[in-house]
């Protein structure tokens, strides 16, 4: 890993250090509330090292994080990658039952915890589960709890008392590259969640990449909501930034409004966002009246979105990733140095060091260009593996490195990737494939559609249709006329069989990263059908 080693540092103290030494003045972490420097963040994670080091948390031990969007999640994510020690993000969305799963599953031995992120009470929740000194029967791990705010049980510590505990202490880092610094734990839908390892190499390098990528220079100024506890957050938001000492821009939790006003009040240069943050921000009534100084964006988007944002936004560098988990996540990005058409157009360059490989749906051949297939990945950005779950590691990483991404996509005649969707998602419309985003894309072309979510469901005939869920900007257009609109744009097989004017996405399922939960919107889909007759 050489190559790697010349790029950028590789350990999150290395990257930490390097931003302090060049840029302390520059401002690294800035919310509604808060904002501080690369040099007070550099002396926070000091505080934070020395506290760990008394309370005796060092290589190995899990240390469990249940904060919301700010610079302390930084502080403390940062100090525990330093001390060799491997941070549990917990999704501050989860019920009592999940925090429970995450905890036990990764054997946390010290949560981090707020009292309250947004509407949770965490405090209240952790009485859910009986956490009191000690951890419980069903927490044995668990040997202490940290709690930043007011309201502290009997049985944990104030977040001030373990600074000061550790005051005058000022551990040498210890982490290597190889070292794991992050379990990352999947979204479960049929199943529990997977906890995904990645070490220092996976989220330094796969940061930097991205970020260079996305044209991040010392100084730039990056909004991004992405929840921390998500890769879309770590990696890609605070650890781009770190290793390009760029301003962090972040938020509680992702609001079209209040991000415009902090794109224009912070004077932001790039954002970061899926699909459903672009359209959100695109379609807002306040966006007209924001001035803003976009240079560049991130996005996890269709085609049609993407030339939005550099058109309505002003984002002329946008580029466009993709990416999983389980490789950390970015897989393959357009560069801002590349022309719009090809940044727009969704097509992207893999990392350098990365391999993609496209086979065949049935396995029994690679793909030729522009063929679609599964996507396997293999590099340096691909995972460790699951944690404890060695037999689904091996489903899932074969014994040359590929990983099998459940994606699926092409490579072009000139070797670049392009993302068609999830395998699971694929709407299997008699011997067609139908890839959701692509009805999407095209929905979204409709002047009227401020978002639209595609997904399948049961048909006597052709076994898998697709039903839109669509969401306008106004009045002026039936669910019909959309349908006869869509009929003239796009293949027979392709046009949705069913289509829902809807007002929104939030009471149907959308994710703390604000993507529609496409498993709960079929789920929603095939009951309509049901309470309408219809026979599927």
């Amino acid at each position: 890993m050489t190559e790697l080693r010349n790029a950028c540092p590789l350990t999150t103290h290395e990257a930490l250090a390097r931003a302090a030494l060049l840029a302390p003045d520059v401002e690294a972490v800035v919310t509604a509330d808060e904002r501080i420097t690369y040099g007070d963040l550099a002396a926070r994670v000091e505080r934070v090292q020395g506290g760990l080091a008394a309370a005796g948390i060092g290589h190995g031990d899990r240390v469990g994080i249940c904060l919301g969007n700010g610079p302390d999640w930084v502080a403390l994510f940062l100090a525990i990658g330093s001390a060799g020690a491997v941070a549990i993000p917990v999704n501050t969305r989860f019920t009592a039952d999940e925090v429970h799963y995450t905890l036990a599953h990764a054997r946390v031995s010290t949560l981090f915890v707020a009292n309250r992120v947004l509407n949770v009470d965490f405090t209240a929740l952790l009485g859910e589960l009986g956490i009191g000194a000690g951890g419980t029967e069903t927490l044995p791990h668990l040997k202490s709890v940290v709690v930043l705010g007011d309201d502290v049980p009997a049985y944990a510590t104030a977040w001030a008392d373990f600074l000061d505990a550790g005051t005058g202490r000022i551990p040498a880092p210890v982490a290597t590259p190889d070292d794991e610094l992050l379990v990352q734990y999947t979204s479960g839908t049929t199943a529990r969640p997977k906890g995904v390892l990645l070490t220092h190499r996976n989220m330094c390098a796969d940061a930097f990449f991205s970020g260079a990528r996305m044209g991040l220079r010392v100084g730039d100024r990056f909004h991004s909501a992405r929840p921390f506890f998500h890769v879309a957050g770590s990696t890609l938001s605070v650890l781009a930034s770190l290793q390009h000492v760029t301003t962090l821009v972040t938020m509680p939790k992702f609001e079209p409004g209040e991000a415009l006003r902090l794109l224009e009040a912070e004077r932001c240069t790039h954002f970061s966002g899926n699909d459903t943050i672009a359209l959100l921000l695109l379609n807002h009534p306040d966006r007209t009246r924001r001035t803003l100084h976009l240079r560049g964006a991130w996005v996890a988007a269709s085609p049609t979105v993407a030339r939005r944002v550099i058109d309505e936004l002003g984002a002329k560098e946008c580029v466009v990733g993709y990416g999983l988990s389980e490789a950390s996540p970015n897989v393959a990005q357009s560069a801002w140095w590349e022309s719009e058409e090809i940044r727009a157009s969704g097509a992207m360059a893999v990392q350098p060091g990365v391999e993609v490989r496209i086979r065949a749906l049935d396995d029994t051949r690679d793909c030729a260009p522009g063929e679609p297939g599964s996507v396997l990945v293999r590099g340096w950005n691909v995972m460790v593996g699951y944690l404890d779950d060695p037999v689904k590691t091996a489903e899932t990483i074969d014994a040359e490195g590929w990983l099998a991404t459940g994606d699926v996509g092409t490579l072009d005649e000139t070797g670049r990737f392009h993302f068609v969707g999830r395998t699971k998602d694929i709407i299997r419309v008699g011997g067609e494939n139908v890839a959701p985003a692509d009805v999407e894309d095209t929905l979204h072309r409709h002047p009227l559609v401020r978002q639209a979510a595609v997904v399948g469901v049961p048909d006597a005939r052709l076994v898998e249709v697709p039903f839109a869920f669509v969401v306008l900007t106004g009045h002026g257009v039936t669910e019909d006329e959309l349908l006869a609109w869509a009929r003239e744009r796009m293949a027979g097989f392709k046009v949705p069989r069913h289509l829902r004017i809807v007002d929104g996405f939030e009471d149907i399922g959308m994710t703390a990263s604000s993507k529609v939960q496409k498993n709960r919107l079929a789920e929603h889909a095939r009951a309509l059908l049901e309470q309408a007759g219809v026979d599927a």
